[in-house]
Formats: structure tokens, C-alpha cells, sequence
């Protein structure tokens, strides 16, 4: 049996553990005295254990077992931890998933455990012999397992009727169940020798098996023995032995909830996101072809084609829905792996941060969430290293020894807004004015820097105030890296920061990026595609008070003053007259506005958003290109390079 398949679920399901064990670590480290974390912590190592023996993976089913031995005494004792247990956790935790990446790529070879293990043992021995009575509640060391033999029905060994005949019933819930009934198989054959496996091995590979088998075991093993050996294999929820079922542990009476809850995981599948990417760009095509139809189909004047565009539009707008649904995840995914982020900095840097996250339910596409890791893993760090003081300084200024790093998700219309936030020292103004006037960045005579001009010289590539390089922070990269990858996401990046009180970035993104609804306007024999989420309003050059702010011009709408870009003088269309009336679209971006002056107007449709790598020396005002219904592309403005 080919268990190849499985490693892309094992891998997913494993990291989802692993990851709950680094929240349940930090809980547990917040508080060695709360048994309440070292349940959770057994059973998804546990369950890391039972998945690794699944696949063959010894070396991650040996240091899982020992991690598991080590919590399997404080979940009897309800001992308190130290802290030297914890940071062994903490490692064990990580060599526990380095040892899953290596086996899952087939580098198992290059696995070193036995540092980790030994410091494991030893620990169990230590909180064992403190243990009441110095009694050891251990757990018996696993073997590596051994491929299976068992003969299909008909096959050559096969012998009708020989032996007992077992059915085993996996829990419905059950990951991997293909994989796990092979490890009941291994159980089994080391009771006796196994014949007639239904359904075959081939067949238990399929996606439909439903987690039931049956076999005949020639073995003097009584039945009990057999149930026994049979449950160790894990996730079993019914043995019958010759006929009879043979009992197991009880089990809790089902409530409501929990009957509502099985119901809700069956309903739910795991999808291989090449395959909603691949999805992603057929109803991408199928949007296009959708303009080109409807155009056709006005200029036909056909009802019967007229009929046929308006259900296949409805149609493809059902099916564009439901996709770009399938592909919309909880932010929580990517959040999840910051609080130990923040308190290894915290530890490296003596410092005291407590970590806050909210709004872990906002849902963003798969596509944005998996390119948002690097941003805020450098804003993070930043806030960690730069803004957060000493424990001494803070109490200087008369502040708690603790400071705080809040990482929150919060939707904003058709945008979701994500911010990291914390309560240190701010960014001093005068510091960065004298650095950026020394580099050039900024004119010699700019006297103050407003929260977008501080932007703009953080972001420079290379610029940094760190006096030192270190492990942390100070090559002038983060701001940089943040504010490159939110332009390529159409997304933008504000600055809010007051001196001794603290600094927070907000990150403005779309929820999602691969089809947008867009104003397309003309310019000279142009079109360009801007996103409606950031169109605030549109107005006609001359029918509002113009005024001059800064060198630019500006109009005056509802008493407030809104800069004008001319998009013909920006992107130099020269040769022809643009046309007396002129509208002006006003973009707004985390309150600030621009009104961008275009030659027309020429209505709203879906676009197909295509990212591309603008050449050398191009305005830093588009963020990526789409094609017309009539097969020509159009470049779509980014509303943040605007601004």
C-alpha cells in the first residue's frame, strides 16, 4: 500500500497540532501552575505520534512519544512547571516539527534527535522521582512499523473461512483513514496471520473508503486481546471479534452539540489549493469571455442572445461567488504563529511584551493571507525591537515594566484592515529628519515630517536607525519589504506614531485579488482599470473651488481639500487636446483622498486581476493589468501610488 498519498494531509494536519502546541505552550508558560494547557498538549502530540506511526515516520514517532511520556506526568501529577520544562517543550515542540518537514520530504536521514530525546528522558526521570511514591508513569517506547503483508480476497494465501472473522470501525472523524486501517492491519498481524482484508488494499487507498474493514485472524488471542491491541492502533471506534462487538472504554453521551458537531466535520473536506488556483483562473477566463459575450450581444440586438448572455453572467457570477468563497480562510491561519514569535524576540532582547490578537475570524483570500507572513513578520520584529523599551526605561517614564504588541484584523467595507500597534517609545521625528537630510533622503531645508513623509523615508531601501546590525533587526529592510509586498497586493500602508507613546502600521488590502469590480476611464487612447473599493466619489473638473496646497493643485469638496493628479500630464499622453469637461475620481485610501483627473469615464465591470513584474523605471502607479472584453489589456491604476 502506497502511503505516498497521504503525506501532503499528514503534513497539513500535523502542522495544525504543532501549531496548537505553541499556543498552549505560551498559555501554560503564563501560568505553570494551570493544568488546563497539558491536556491539550498529550492529545495533539498524541495524535502527531499516532499519525507519524501511521506513515512509518520513526524518527518523528520516537520523539513525539517521549514528549508525550514527559506530559503524560504532569497530566497524572498535576505538577507545576518550571520554567527549564517549558523551554525544553519549546525545543522539543520545534524538533519536532523540523523532524516532520525532513520525513515528509524523505530526509530522514538527516534528522538529529538524539539530543533532544536524551534531554527528554532525563527530564521525565527528574519530575518522576517527584512525583508521589517517585512511581514512573511511562508509556512503552514505540517500534518503528513494518509493512504489512495481509492477503487480498482471492488472492493466492488467501484460505476461506480460515480464522476469526473482525471488523473494525474507525471514528468518523478519523484523519488519514486509509493510512490508519493500515496500521490496524500491522496490529492485527502481530497477533497472528491476517487473510481476506475487505476492502482490498488497493481499495483502502481510495477517497471514498468510509473507515470500515474486515479481515480473518488466525490467532489463540482471546477476543479481548485482540480488541485491546486493535484500539492501540488509535481513532478505532468499534471492534467485533467472531460475531460479537467486543466493548470498549465508554464513551460520553452524545449531546446535541456534539452529534451537531460531527455533522459539521463531515460536511467539511480538505482541497489542495493548486486546484481552487486552477479554479481561480478558469472563472477568470470565463469573466473575460463573459465581456466579450455581452458586447457581442449588444451589438447583435439579438433577444434570443440577449437571453443566453444574461444567464450565463448570472451564472458565472454564481459560480465566481461560491469560488471565491472556497478560497477565503480565517486570518487566524497566519496569526497563530506570531505569539511565539513575539516571545522568543521578547526573551532575546531581555524584554518584558505581552502579545494581544484580535479580529482572528476576518476571513481573507488564501492567495493575500499567504503573502502577508513576511510583512508582519518585519513589523513585528520592529515593534518588538524598536518600539518596546526595557522594562527599566519604561518604568523611567513612568510606565508598567510590560509593554504590548497588538496584531488586530478589522474589515472596512470591501477592504480588511490589519494593524500591529504598540504602546513604546514612537518614532523620533527629529532623529529620522536629521538622518534622512545627512542621506538626501529629504530636502535640506524640511523642517518637520508629517505621518506619510515618515513613511516614505522608513521605506527607502537600506534606510535604518539602528546604531548596530543584530539578529533582530537594523539592516533597514522591514518597512521596505512591507510597503514593496502591499503594493504588489493593491494594498497600501499607514504610519501613526507619537513620540513616548507608540507607533502602529495599518495594512489596507483587498479581500481578495484575483476579480475586482472596477471604474475603467479613458485617457487619451488608453484605458485604465482602477478598483472600486478605493472610489470614494467622482466630480467634474471646474465645477469645484480649486485652490493650490504645497506646490499642487488641489479642489476644495465639502470643506475639505482634495489634491488633484492629472493621470495625462503623470503618464505623459501628449498630441491630442483633452476635452473641455474632464470628471475627476476621488480615491480614498485610509483617509486620505487624491482626485485623479482622467479624459472619460467609460463605465464599471469585473476584471480579472493579472500581477506582473512592471519594468525598470515605471511610475510606481500601477499594480497590475487585466484584459478587456474585446481582447485588448488595460492597466489598473494602484490607488496607493496615487496618493
Amino acid at each position: 500500500m502506497d502511503l505516498s498519498q497521504y503525506a501532503e494531509l499528514f503534513l497539513a494536519e500535523a502542522r495544525e497540532h504543532l501549531s496548537a502546541c505553541n499556543q498552549l505552550l505560551l498559555e501554560w508558560e503564563r501560568n505553570p501552575t494551570n493544568p488546563g494547557p497539558v491536556g491539550g498538549l498529550f492529545r495533539a502530540v498524541h495524535t502527531v505520534k499516532g499519525m507519524a506511526a501511521t506513515m512509518g515516520y520513526a524518527g518523528v514517532t520516537d520523539v513525539a512519544h517521549r514528549i508525550e511520556s514527559l506530559l503524560d506526568l504532569f497530566r497524572r501529577n498535576a505538577h507545576p512547571a518550571s520554567e527549564e520544562v517549558i523551554q525544553l517543550l519549546f525545543r522539543a515542540r520545534d524538533a519536532l516539527h523540523q523532524a516532520v518537514e525532513l520525513s515528509v520530504e524523505g530526509r530522514e536521514r538527516e534528522l538529529a534527535l538524539a539530543e533532544i530525546i536524551a534531554e527528554l528522558d532525563d527530564a521525565a526521570g527528574r519530575v518522576a522521582s517527584a512525583a508521589p511514591g517517585g512511581r514512573v508513569s511511562s508509556l512503552p517506547t514505540p517500534t518503528p512499523p513494518t509493512p504489512p503483508t495481509p492477503q487480498a480476497p482471492g488472492g493466492p494465501a488467501a484460505a476461506p473461512a480460515q480464522g476469526r472473522l473482525v471488523r473494525v470501525v474507525l471514528r468518523p472523524e478519523a484523519p488519514l483513514k486509509g493510512g490508519r486501517a493500515l496500521l490496524v492491519l500491522r496490529k492485527a498481524q502481530s497477533l497472528g496471520a491476517v487473510y481476506g482484508v475487505t476492502p482490498s488494499p488497493p481499495e483502502l487507498e481510495a477517497d471514498d473508503f468510509d473507515g470500515s474493514l474486515a479481515f480473518r485472524l488466525e490467532s489463540s488471542a482471546p477476543a479481548e486481546q485482540v480488541e485491546a491491541t486493535l484500539r492501540a492502533a488509535g481513532d478505532v471506534e468499534q471492534v467485533t471479534v467472531g460475531g460479537a462487538e467486543v466493548p470498549g472504554p465508554p464513551r460520553e453521551a452524545a449531546s446535541g452539540a456534539v452529534e451537531a458537531g460531527e455533522v459539521v466535520r463531515s460536511r467539511h473536506t480538505r482541497v489542495d489549493r493548486r486546484r481552487l488556483d486552477a479554479l481561480m483562473d478558469l472563472i477568470g477566463e470565463l469573466v473575460t469571455a463573459r465581456g466579450r459575450l455581452s458586447e457581442l450581444a449588444a451589438e447583435r440586438r439579438d433577444p434570443a442572445v440577449d437571453d443566453v448572455a444574461i444567464q450565463i453572467s448570472r451564472l458565472s457570477s454564481d459560480l465566481q461567488t461560491e469560488i471565491i468563497q472556497a478560497r477565503m480562510t480565517p486570518v487566524w491561519q497566519l496569526f497563530d504563529r506570531f505569539p511565539r514569535l513575539i516571545r522568543d524576540l521578547a526573551r532575546e532582547l531581555g524584554k518584558q511584551v505581552a502579545f494581544r490578537v484580535e479580529g482572528k475570524e476576518i476571513e481573507l483570500d488564501r492567495a493575500i493571507l499567504d503573502e502577508l507572513g513576511d510583512p508582519l513578520l518585519h513589523l513585528l520584529r520592529n515593534a518588538v525591537d524598536h518600539g518596546i523599551e526595557t522594562a527599566a526605561e519604561r518604568r523611567r517614564q513612568g510606565k508598567g515594566p510590560e509593554g504590548e504588541v497588538v496584531l488586530a484584523a478589522v474589515r472596512e467595507h470591501s477592504s480588511v484592515a490589519i494593524s500591529v500597534a504598540d504602546d513604546g517609545r514612537g518614532i523620533d521625528r527629529t532623529r529620522i529628519l536629521e538622518r534622512a537630510r545627512r542621506d538626501g533622503v529629504v530636502e535640506a531645508r524640511a523642517e518637520a515630517l508629517s505621518d506619510d513623509q515618515l513613511l516614505r523615508v522608513l521605506a527607502r531601501p537600506g534606510f535604518s536607525t539602528a546604531e548596530r546590525v543584530t539578529s533582530v533587526s537594523g539592516r533597514g529592510v522591514g518597512v521596505d519589504v512591507a510597503l514593496t509586498r502591499m503594493r504588489a497586493l493593491g494594498g497600501s500602508i499607514e504610519l501613526h506614531s507619537e513620540l513616548g507613546k507608540g507607533s502602529t502600521f495599518v495594512l489596507r488590502l483587498p479581500v481578495t485579488l484575483a476579480i475586482v469590480r472596477a471604474l475603467i476611464a479613458g485617457v487619451g487612447r488608453e484605458r485604465y482599470a482602477l478598483p472600486l473599493t478605493y472610489v470614494s466619489e467622482t466630480v467634474e473638473l471646474g465645477t469645484a473651488a480649486t485652490t493650490t496646497v504645497e506646490g499642487r493643485e488641489a479642489i476644495v469638496l465639502r470643506d475639505r481639500v482634495v489634491p488633484l493628479v492629472h493621470l495625462r500630464e503623470l503618464l505623459g499622453v501628449a498630441g491630442e487636446i483633452p476635452p473641455a469637461r474632464r470628471p475627476i475620481i476621488v480615491v480614498e485610501m485610509g483617509g486620505r483622498r487624491a482626485g485623479v483627473v482622467v479624459d472619460g469615464m467609460l463605465g464599471q465591470q469585473e476584471i480579472v486581476v493579472k500581477s506582473f513584474d512592471a519594468p525598470q523605471g515605471t511610475l510606481p502607479v500601477f499594480s497590475g493589468a487585466t484584459i478587456m472584453g474585446d481582447g485588448i489589456p488595460a492597466l489598473i491604476l494602484d490607488a496607493g501610488g496615487l496618493l
